[in-house]
Parts: structure tokens; sequence; C-alpha cells
């Protein structure tokens, strides 16, 4: 299981929202490039970048702060936000993005999903922010009529690297991961699954180790770790313990 750290950006500042409400932002650090160094320094291995604004927008806001980044890091970077063309998809993949995540556009132009899997085999993820069971878009601004499940079985053969999924009413409210409904999306593909919204603690680092979410392929953790609440050594720690048990287990069988 990866552990990523998000950085979502607005205004050019690293923020937390609550409830996906651009309106309840609390700024954590004014240099997103210092806070990407911070994390890699931390140990974590791939890092979460989201354009808060550029969902907004339909366009990339925030460009000058990713590029900082990519530029500072040695580390993966997966972003999202305001990525709805394949000029935009590429054009983020040709300055040094590992994986763009493609969030309002798989709802409405699922075809894109399918040719940017087909252009970059391993490149792409699709975003599935879901408030109240119902996939969200436009920066979770408006509710469109399909669930999670219904949208992540549309991508099934297409060659998609990743889903992450987004419990909207978890997100920055320190609730705790919606486990039932990621592993329900988990069960319903075979896309692998990343778990967002709610992460508060290590207990729930130690849940995400526990057999039943095995074929989950991480989470991301945003607030916990900027207030304090998560300490990347010690769950960073966990999952490395994890991954040497599993070895281990591996080769004895």
């Amino acid at each position: 299981m990866i552990l990523f750290p998000a950085i979502d950006l607005k205004n050019g500042e690293c923020v937390r929202l609550v409830h996906g409400d651009m309106e309840r932002a609390t700024v954590f650090n004014t240099d997103p490039v210092a806070q990407a160094r911070a994390f890699q320094d931390a140990g974590f291995e791939y890092l979460h970048v989201v354009d808060l604004d550029g969902a907004f927008a339909g366009a990339p806001v925030n460009a000058a702060k990713v590029e900082g980044m990519l530029q500072a890091l040695t580390i993966p970077v997966q972003l999202g936000g305001g990525i709805r063309d394949l000029r935009t998809i590429e054009g983020w993949l040709s300055k040094g993005v590992t994986r763009v995540i493609i969030g309002t556009a798989a709802v409405r132009d699922p075809s894109l999903v399918r040719e940017a899997a087909r252009l970059h085999p391993g490149r792409i993820a699709v975003g599935i922010d879901a408030r109240e069971g119902l996939v969200a878009i436009e920066g979770w601004a408006r509710a469109s009529q399909l669930t999670a499940v219904d949208l992540g079985r549309r991508f099934e053969d297409a060659g998609v690297a990743a889903i992450i999924y987004t419990d909207i009413m978890r997100d920055g409210a320190m609730l705790g991961l919606n486990i039932e409904a990621t592993l329900a999306l988990a069960d319903a593909v075979d896309i692998p699954v990343i778990a967002s919204g709610g992460l508060a603690s290590l207990d729930d680092v130690r849940r995400l180790l526990q057999p039943d979410c095995a074929r989950l392929a991480g989470a991301i953790s945003g607030r916990a770790l900027y207030d304090g609440r998560l300490d990347p050594a010690e769950a960073l720690a966990l999952i490395a313990n994890a991954r040497l048990t599993a070895v281990d287990g591996a080769r004895r069988a």
C-alpha cells in the first residue's frame, strides 16, 4: 500500500477544504514547493496534487506552482484538477507528471479517458468523487446521476492505471475513511483503487493494512498530516513493516 500525502492548491497555497467547500479552506502552507520537499524528505514515495482552482475553472490555474514542485522533487507526482482534454494531459505528462487524474471529463467525455489511456499506458487515473453515493463533478460543485460503481465499470477495459475514490462528506472532516464504500468499488472493478477522504489517524492506517483492504492500492492523507494528527514516520513505519511481513510470508509459503 502507498500512502500519498496531498497538496491541494488554492490561490497558489496549500489548503485543505471541508466537504469540498471552497469557502471553508484552511491555509496550511503558503509555499507548495517547500511543502512538497518536506513530504519527500519525510520518506513519502509518491505525491498527490490537486489544482482546486483548476477543477472549478476547467483548466489549469496553479500551473506555475505544480511545475515548481516537479522541478524540486525526485518522487513521482499524480495530478488532478482542470484536466479535461488531451492537450492538457499530454502537456502535464511531458512536464514530468507521472500520472494524470481525470475527474469531471471521465463523466462527460469517457472517450477521452479511453484515448488517453491507450496513448499513455499506466499514466492515466480516474478520479471518482462521490457525495451520498453519487459522483460529483466540476470541483464537487455539481452532482451527476452516476454512482461510483457505475462510473468505475465504464473504464474496466480501458487500461486505466488507478481509480482515486473520495467520499466528499468525509474529506477534510477527520471522520475516518469510508472503507465500506471504497471496498465495494474495489470489488466491482479490476482497476486498482486508492482511498481518499477522511483519513484521520494511525488507526486508519492500521485499518488499511488489514487483510480485507489488501486489494486497495493505497490511500491519500491531507489534513491529518498538516495538523499533526498523523505522524509521517509512524505511518510509514507501519506500512514498511506490513510489507516486510507480507514478503516473509510469501517466502515461507
